[in-house]
């Protein structure tokens, strides 16, 4: 399959401070590739060098077949981006904004104003199309600035966080438009805090951090680098320790203990049988107990040796 980017050794640095540092990547056309790290790993600057914005002081990157050194007003042609911050004309309405990109892009003016409403009521803003986007509140500016990243019909488009800020129903309105775009031929490069968004939406998964891919491929095969099953009991907390003793000599690595939960690491459902009667024969009460998949959240904690917090930043 054709490659939409690719990056080869790229470095950068902000005076002594390495922000990408070698980076090797490779994104198939049509799909949506999820970039996650910690904050400060290098993934706003990787898609700004991507997106021409800055220079890499090394390496190559080719999105669409372009360089986007050498090259890059054919890359800004194929591309669209949503960075963290809206970037619209706030003088002109949403539907002036969109109108404006898609002819830019060499729309007729009745495909751009037919595009322009397609997108508006897809992110849901047709009430408020032909206000002045000054007008909008926060959360409005985000969702006009989404539809129109993608109003140039873009061939790669690149998500930068894109749906801080937004609420359910307007995180899974854009979920819908990324999957729409993807089955008409886009490429998806996605950036997210929210790790439920990148398993629904990503086929393909890099982690970077320290300015390095640390490691990479799909959802599934991510997750089964973290450990298989694992065994999670509810009990008090006076039984915590008693039930972390218990279920050690049937872990496959360290037994931890996350706020009411005990949590172990198994070789899969056999070992549900096996725990429940070693905490009885310990005399632990369980509330609940379940046998679970690691989840991308404790993917990235592990892959990135960061502690356990209340969010996880991407």
């Amino acid at each position: 399959m054709s490659q939409a980017i690719q990056v080869e050794g790229l470095r950068k640095n902000f005076g002594g401070t390495v922000a990408l540092d070698g980076v090797e990547l490779a994104v198939e056309e049509g799909i949506v590739f999820g970039l996650l790290g910690p904050n400060g790993a290098g993934k706003t600057t990787m898609v700004r060098i991507l997106a021409t914005l800055i220079r890499p002081d090394s390496g190559r990157a080719l999105v669409s077949g372009h360089n986007v050194v050498e090259d890059a007003p054919a890359v800004r042609r194929a591309i669209g981006l949503t960075g963290q911050y809206a970037a619209l004309d706030e003088a002109l309405t949403a539907e002036e904004n969109l109108i404006l990109i898609g002819r830019l892009h060499r729309q007729s003016a009745r495909e751009a104003k037919t595009h322009a409403w397609e997108l508006l009521a897809t992110v849901g803003l047709e009430d408020a199309a032909r206000r002045p986007v000054r007008t909008y509140s926060g959360g409005m500016r985000r969702r006009a600035d989404l539809a129109a990243s993608v109003a140039g019909r873009p061939k790669v488009l690149f998500l930068d966080e894109p749906t801080t800020g937004l609420d359910p129903a307007s995180r899974l309105a854009l979920w819908e438009l990324v999957r729409r775009m993807v089955n008409d031929g886009t490429t998806v490069l996605l950036t997210s805090q929210y790790m439920e968004e990148v398993d629904r939406l990503a086929s393909r998964i890099a982690v970077l951090d320290h300015g390095r891919v640390i490691a990479g491929g799909t959802p599934a095969d991510l997750k089964a680098k973290a450990g298989g099953h694992y065994i999670a009991v509810k009990v008090t907390p006076e039984s915590s320790a008693a039930a972390v003793a218990a279920l050690a000599p049937i872990a496959r690595g360290e037994v931890r203990i996350e706020v009411d939960e005990v949590v172990a690491p198994v070789d899969g459902g056999d070992s549900v049988i096996d725990a429940v009667r070693r905490l009885e024969a310990a005399g632990v009460d369980i509330d609940e107990l379940a046998l679970r998949r690691p989840t991308l959240d404790e993917v990235f904690l592990r892959l990135t040796a960061r502690e356990p917090v209340l969010e996880v930043v991407a």
